[in-house]
């Protein structure tokens, strides 16, 4: 599909006639995470009619799949460059919405395009804080507290509530009239099975993120650092999609460099990790791998956000803990050398090894307080 190109998006009716429930979720991470609420959901109640706009894991919860998202997240320059698409993708969701009047929305993470979408609902009238028929919900707070925080009063304005992972937050939101509820970290949730594991005899993980453009640009950047380090272990990299392993064979990865899907079998147990700053550096700091981070992007996009973003770290384990438990090598800086210094430094038996022991700790207690109840048991009570 030439997205880029279209002046008009459609969308399929509801299966089922009427709707309860629509999810909103265009990133990879937000389809798994929308997934397992989805599920918990339809256990307590079985009947409710569900739709989203997301991906594979939140058609296999059991919702309708109108339009998968995943394969088309974009970032920086590339939203630019299909601003036409995302404009239309926002107006025929509105229109759905306002055809179907589910009697909930629930946006989750994606705040580019989330935020966009509860305002065309509240200007055409359509949403409850509008007067009309269908209550608008957030789960997963836009990372306000590291950019932009002003937005917080637009969507006090748009929003019926919001569900919060991290324990910080409602806080954050504590000055507007959006209710906003903490309901716990799914990373930390007890049924969680967590895609990576921590083994001091295990490959080292390649971890370049899940958005094209950035992959095509770190992937060959955790290579030449695996490769400058020289160390007796095969490499396995984790992918999220189709569309994400083509680019990664194009970067043409040398025998002992496993590609594998995330999901897929029994979690990866790894002795080190070169991750980019996305959802699966956290699921490495959860599991206690020691590593690195590497990021790069168009240097638009870039200096756009060094001039938006005001916290000191990238990686969220290391704003959580305050310090680098992922040292963060950004743009120019994350270089192959550098990298291997970096594995080098994470073998069993060193000082590193211990440190992010004693950080992985201190990180599930801080992801670990005291919450109202899942996410799932926040959304039931939500929609009519």
């Amino acid at each position: 599909m030439s997205g880029d190109r279209q002046s008009s998006v459609t969308l399929p009716p509801a299966a089922a006639g009427a709707v309860d429930l629509l999810i909103v979720a265009a990133e990879h991470s937000g389809d798994e995470h929308a997934a397992r609420m989805v599920r918990e959901l339809l256990v307590g109640r079985p009947g409710l009619r569900v739709c989203a706009l997301g991906g594979s894991r939140l058609q296999a919860a059991g919702a309708q799949l109108l339009r998968d998202l995943t394969t088309q997240s974009d970032l920086g320059i590339a939203v630019i460059a299909r601003i036409s698409y995302y404009r239309a993708l926002i107006a025929a969701i509105v229109e759905w919405i306002g055809r179907h009047q589910p009697k909930a929305v629930c946006f989750v993470d994606s705040s580019g395009l989330n935020l966009r979408i509860a305002q065309g609902l509240f200007e055409r009238g359509y949403s409850a804080k509008a007067g009309g028929p269908t209550r608008t919900l957030y789960y997963i707070s836009p990372q306000i507290w590291a950019s932009r925080a002003g937005r917080r009063f637009e969507m006090a304005k748009h929003l019926d509530g919001l569900a919060a992972i991290f324990p910080f937050e409602p806080a954050v939101y504590a000055d507007t009239s959006l209710p906003v509820e903490f309901v716990g970290h799914p990373f930390v949730a007890p049924d969680y099975a967590a895609p990576v594991a921590y083994d001091p005899a295990g490959p080292v993980l390649l971890l370049p993120g899940s958005r094209r453009g950035a992959v095509g640009r770190i992937f060959p950047v955790l290579l030449g650092g695996f490769k400058a380090w020289g160390g007796d272990r095969e490499a396995v990299v984790l992918y999220p999609s189709d569309e994400i392993l083509t680019v990664l064979r194009a970067a043409n990865p040398p025998a002992g460099i496993a590609l594998r899907r995330t999901g897929e079998g029994p979690a990866v147990a790894a002795s080190a990790v070169l991750t980019s700053s996305g959802t699966m550096s956290l699921h490495c700091a959860l599991a206690g791998i020691p590593g690195a981070i590497a990021y790069r992007t168009d240097l638009l996009t870039y200096w756009i956000g060094r001039s938006l973003v005001k916290v000191p770290y990238l990686g969220i384990a290391n704003l959580l803990l305050k310090e680098p438990m992922y040292p963060e090598y950004l743009q120019g800086a994350a270089t192959p050398a550098a990298l291997a210094t970096e594995l080098a430094a994470c073998q069993p038996g060193g000082e590193r090894v211990a440190r992010t022991a004693a950080q992985t700790a201190r990180l599930h207690g801080l992801l670990t307080g005291r919450t109202q109840g899942t996410a799932a048991e926040w959304l039931a009570g939500k929609i009519p």
